[in-house]
């Protein structure tokens, strides 16, 4: 990878952590490209305008997405862009389920630059970086692996829509954010229970609050 031509997208609210994430990278590469985004949508629109973008480096909470929802969703959807996740939460069960969500790395927000620096480098040089703690982790609960396999089977729209009803939105307000029909919506949501073995919208929140639950508000 030529290290003169990166281009990086740092998505986190904190403009403090972004100029720090900034630095690391300056010292990764000469002059690197890095595109700034401080809400979710304002970082998918910033991959869409950069297909060929080289690293995304993803807060776990930021508006727009809370927990693990902005990973699968971004996962889904830019399925060949690397990911590190960059959280204030760093405890073993929230690192491994980064990693079991495709991550490619994690960085905790108490990391020093030179471990920032190393964690991107290994990322950009094709390796995943991660604490050792969570590498060593496995998942324990064996209805949280079989959840987030099920997680994973959800299309980007499928994945968008369940954030959606996270949030509380009703059908008609995310089929106008989505510039769809309240009958598509309505198909993605059956689709949805489907997939996760639910019968309810209610019971999709609830399971998807279950992978978030490792995470500190």
């Amino acid at each position: 990878m030529d290290m003169q031509e990166l281009t990086i997208i740092i998505a986190d609210d904190h403009p403090l952590f972004r100029g720090a994430l900034r630095q690391a990278l300056n010292t990764v590469a000469e002059q690197p490209h890095i595109i700034e985004a401080g809400t979710f949508e304002d970082a998918r629109k910033a991959v869409r305008s950069q297909p060929e973008a080289d690293l995304m480096l993803l807060d776990l909470a930021m508006p727009g997405v809370s927990g693990f929802s902005g990973l699968m969703s971004m996962r889904a959807e830019f399925s060949s862009l690397p990911i590190m996740i960059v959280s204030a939460t760093d405890d073993g069960a929230t690192v491994r389920r980064a990693m079991e969500l495709g991550a490619s790395g994690f960085i905790s927000k108490s990391s020093g630059l030179d471990d920032i620096r190393s964690a991107i480098e290994a990322v950009l040089a094709g390796d995943v970086w991660f604490p050792s703690q969570g590498e060593r982790d496995a998942e324990e609960d064996p209805a949280v692996v079989e959840l987030i396999e099920r997680l994973k089977t959800l299309t980007p729209q499928q994945t968008r829509v369940l954030s959606m009803l996270a949030e509380g939105l009703l059908n008609k307000q995310i089929a106008y954010e989505l510039g769809v029909s309240e009958a598509t919506i309505k198909a993605h949501v059956s689709a949805i229970l489907l997939k996760l073995n639910v019968d309810s919208r209610t019971q999709a929140v609830i399971k998807l609050g279950k992978v978030n639950m490792a995470m500190v508000a």
